[in-house]
């Protein structure tokens, strides 16, 4: 007889992060990215989280789904590591396949040194000494492993807050009253209800009528339980068969963590009635008395999730904590890491069974918002840090953070945030007052094309802001010297940003169609200097939606299974050396936003020219940023004067 023994493994690590969706995933490589060793543990199979494969959520932001852009007035989209996961699914998986979405994350994260990805690995404890995190316990059941993790600095990024939970971290739950924070929106009373869950199906069509008999514990629905919820215009942007119902939600009364199992089971008996009776009709209601009463006779179900997509649990108490005041006023943080533009979404607790009330109630948000350090920052527990559903609002704050590229960009911010604190020796709980930390940080973020709403660029080391710009064409508005304005996109218009925090002007330069392509930019400097790396931000169209989803009719609303048409396809950079110019980097097949280009060697020389050959579609060439290092660097790691 065999024994089967677990084995337990000592990992170390500058960095820990639990919980691999849109949030952990971008702070685990922004924390790679600039210099930390990271370990990234995630409970699933796949990365992803409610926009992997086994949810299927589409993931939105501040854009509002469309709601809030403009072309060069109001771009919001974010920008930064979810803006490089956007555009590699939308080049790479013109099929709009779930599974190419998780390839690509696991992708991402295998190609990065300093990142150690652990799939199917929950963190179930956490040793606290001193009121200081020294280690988590994470556990994987597929190869019978137990690891004690090591760390500087822990991350939770899991939405139920687990690994803060072991830790002994404080949270909110449950819906506030009026009185607790101030805020208009809230509840006379404080109760534990909260947003519920949703489990998502996908249908397809086929040439045949398709016929639906549903499992015997399916919940009946008639016309009149679902008359406020949009559910038999196939094809369209929130209600077609192809997506599914994100309004097949509850559990919202019930503990969303422990009540899981029991939610799951319900909710799959929602999914079920609701697809039938858009399948079979509704005898009780003569306007849908037959099968094809709602358009689905030859549509069937062809996948549908086992794993509910959580919306609300548990929520940290830091340093700072979000509200509705702060979502609607717009307010300005000195220690901003990220910003939202989501509106205030609140869903009825009861979820479906809520038959007279509306499936959300959005309250737009003026403009864009702030997210600040230091609600990403355990107020207890000074080495605890997170990222997600999870960080420190109310719940009115938290129904407008709540979304997967809001997490996203706050999970970059957090990252990037970590990383700093490790190589300074600093505790993140000490960051968000340090002028200094945060000035370092947030100048980081902007490198990399990060959006903040007040900072902009003044990285000492970018050489491109003490050069002479020129062009060999530009327009109106669209100048040479834009380039070099500190921002890398148009915020000024409608639902941007609030007036008193507004950098007006489009923030790229833009050739003169009327002369076409080739069209070049020139930096030249009074004295040479020193070129290692160049840094090129292109317009990828962020007033436009862009994001996976299953819907026929939201992905029409995008440029989906190419590259954005503003974006520069090919173009060379080139140095003066001796009188002559030297190519320092050519591209031929561009569709990303940022790209850095390291010389083999570095060059000394007073000028620099970048020439676009072409784009993806525009007859002109658009570039919203060129910066200029003497050497490549992992961010601030290396320069001992960005803090000063």
């Amino acid at each position: 007889m065999t024994t089967t023994v677990t084995t337990q493994s000592q990992l170390n690590c500058d960095v820990c992060v639990a919980g691999g969706g849109p949030a952990g995933v971008p702070a685990a490589i922004a924390a790679a990215r600039n210099g930390a060793k990271v370990i990234l543990c995630q409970d699933r199979p796949v990365l992803g989280g409610n926009a992997s494969s086994e949810i299927r959520m589409h993931i939105v932001g501040a854009d509002g789904s469309g709601k809030r852009g403009s072309a060069l007035a109001t771009e919001t989209r974010e920008g930064g590591i979810i803006e490089e996961i956007r555009l590699e699914n939308a080049v790479k998986n013109p099929q709009r396949s779930n599974s190419m979405m998780d390839l690509i994350l696991f992708d991402m994260c295998q190609r990065e040194p300093n990142l150690t990805l652990m799939l199917n690995t929950c963190v179930t404890a956490a040793q606290v000494e001193e009121g200081v995190i020294r280690s988590v316990t994470a556990e994987r059941q597929s190869t019978e492993d137990v690891f004690q993790i090591n760390a500087k600095i822990f991350i939770d990024c899991t939405g139920d807050g687990r690994l803060g939970v072991e830790a002994g971290a404080e949270f909110y739950e449950g819906r506030e009253s009026k009185a607790e924070f101030g805020e208009s929106m809230a509840q006379e009373s404080h109760d534990s209800k909260r947003l519920g869950s949703t489990l998502l199906f996908q249908a397809r069509k086929h040439d045949k009528p398709m016929p639906f008999t549903p499992p015997s514990w399916a919940k009946p629905f008639t016309e009149r339980e679902l008359h406020l919820r949009n559910h038999a215009a196939a094809g369209d942007t929130d209600c077609g068969f192809d997506y599914g119902y994100w309004w097949v939600e509850w559990g919202g009364c019930l503990d969303t963590i422990k009540d899981n199992e029991t939610i799951r089971d319900n909710l799959m008996a929602i999914m079920m009635g609701a697809w039938d009776h858009v399948k079979n009709g509704d005898p009780t209601d003569p306007n849908y008395p037959n099968p094809d009463s709602h358009g689905a006779s030859h549509w069937a179900l062809d996948w549908f999730g086992f794993v509910p997509g959580k919306r609300e649990s548990r929520r940290f108490k830091g340093l700072h904590t979000i509200t509705e005041l702060d979502v609607m006023a717009g307010n300005a943080f000195p220690d901003s890491i990220a910003y939202g533009g989501w509106p205030i979404d609140t869903h009825p607790p009861e979820g479906i069974d809520a038959i007279d009330e509306r499936p959300a109630v959005q309250h737009e948000v003026p403009y864009l918002f702030d997210i600040p350090l230091s609600a990403c920052v355990s107020r207890n527990i000074p080495n605890l840090m997170f990222a997600g559903r999870n960080i420190s609002a109310t719940h009115l704050g938290f129904a407008a953070t709540r979304v997967m590229a809001t997490c996203a960009v706050m999970g970059q911010g957090v990252g990037v945030a970590a990383a700093y604190a490790t190589q300074k020796d600093l505790q993140p709980v000490d960051l968000p007052k340090n002028t200094a930390a945060m000035r370092a940080i947030q100048q980081e973020l902007l490198r990399e094309d990060a959006y903040l709403i007040d900072p902009q660029n003044e990285d000492p080391r970018d050489l491109a802001r003490a050069a002479k710009v020129s062009a060999s064409s530009e327009q109106s508005g669209g100048e040479a010297a834009n380039v070099l304005s500190g921002q890398t996109r148009a915020t000024h218009g409608p639902k941007g940003v609030a007036p008193q925090r507004m950098k007006s002007g489009i923030h790229r330069w833009m050739s003169d169609p009327t002369q076409g392509l080739p069209a070049s930019l020139e930096l030249s400097w009074d004295q040479p200097v020193k070129v290692g790396e160049v840094q090129l931000i292109f317009d990828t169209g962020l007033h436009r939606v862009l994001t996976l989803s299953m819907s026929g009719g939201y992905t029409n609303l995008m440029q989906w299974g190419q590259p954005q048409e503003e974006t520069v396809a090919a173009y060379k950079i080139e140095v003066e050396r001796d009188g002559s110019w030297q190519t320092l980097a050519e591209v031929a097949d561009n569709y990303l936003r940022r790209r850095c280009h390291a010389a083999e060697e570095a060059a000394l020389t007073s000028r620099l020219r970048l020439t676009v050959l072409g784009t993806h579609g525009l007859d002109h060439a658009r570039v919203c940023e060129i910066r200029v290092y003497p050497e490549a660097t992992p961010g601030f790691l290396q320069d001992t004067n960005i803090d000063a």
